[in-house]
């Protein structure tokens, strides 16, 4: 088929390379325009989907809007069966989403209809879920609104991190949509309306949500920590400068006292019930490290509060 991929991030490099290896005509990609980079943001860096479209030799479209009279004309220009989007980053107005002949067809991250919007991945280890998955939906104008063709169910393990969860969903979800196009060519894939019970909304995570609170549950700190890791990653400050430490891993531990001690020389913390011990750490402006690791350069003995 004639597809026209749209995405930005490395979650969307599988399923364009996916596409390309399944012998499809993907007659142009649209991706963000290049960012600011580097120390003073004087260089320009192409998305990962950029720069793995231009290995293929596709052409690269960035524009800045689709919502002008000519963006509209351009994009129906390319004669498209689909298109394909996963993790794009510009809102489709109408005119593209009815420009291809088949319609427009999103990758998302999570069951829907929990969990639409920015964050799914995020937003689904924070609140403890044990299962997520990733589907195929037809797109349409509301924010992840559209009827769902196909569903990959996954399993939260309990410490996995939202890092853990982006690589595994993004593999499955480039294997998804292969077949979910395969169905579509054949005139195979059906698609079922979104139950209206259910619904939730994974909201863009914000700085305020990121420093760990001591004072909660054990399970709602480590769930915390998980879902945060490793970007934009939970953090406490440390020492009397209060350099701010990330915690990338950790796992629910046996212990009580007050939120925020430590209670031993395992970085294990208590917190406003139960307690965490804390696996990898990175200090600002150093590289992740293991609990005993980070130990050895900063004196974090036990009695210490972190507040």
């Amino acid at each position: 088929m004639r597809i026209v991929f749209m995405g930005t991030p490395d979650f969307a490099v599988p399923t364009l390379s996916e596409i390309v290896g399944r012998g499809h005509e993907v007659v142009a990609v649209y991706t963000r325009a290049p960012a600011p980079a580097g120390r003073r943001g004087l260089d320009l860096t192409p998305s990962p989907v950029h720069q793995v479209a231009e290995r293929f030799g596709l052409k690269v479209l960035t524009p800045k809007s689709l919502r002008t009279p000519e963006a509209a004309a351009e994009f129906a220009a390319h004669d498209a069966d689909v298109a394909v989007v996963v993790a794009y980053g510009l809102i489709l107005p109408l005119a593209i989403l009815e420009a291809p002949r088949l319609g427009c067809l999103n990758l998302h991250g999570s069951l829907l209809p929990r969990w639409r919007g920015a964050a799914p991945i995020q937003r689904a280890i924070m609140a403890g879920d044990q299962a997520t998955g990733v589907c195929v939906m037809q797109m349409e104008q509301g924010l992840d609104t559209g009827p769902v063709g196909l569903v990959e169910r996954i399993p939260i393990g309990p410490d996995m991190t939202a890092g853990d969860l982006h690589d595994r969903m993004m593999v499955l979800g480039a294997d998804l949509m292969a077949r979910a196009l395969a169905a579509l060519e054949r005139g195979g894939l059906a698609f079922t309306a979104q139950p209206e019970a259910g619904v939730a909304y994974a909201a863009k995570i914000e700085k305020a949500e990121t420093r760990i609170d001591w004072s909660q549950p054990a399970q709602v700190v480590h769930d915390r920590i998980r879902g945060l890791s490793p970007f934009p990653g939970a953090w406490f400050p440390l020492g009397p400068d209060e350099t701010r430490v990330k915690v990338l891993r950790s796992t629910l531990a046996e212990g009580a006292g007050p939120p925020g001690d430590v209670l031993d020389d395992r970085l294990t913390i208590a917190c406003g019930s139960g307690a965490v011990r804390l696996v990898e750490l990175q200090k600002a402006g150093k590289q992740p490290a293991g609990a005993s690791s980070f130990l050895n350069g900063n004196a974090v003995p036990p009695g210490t509060r972190l507040t």
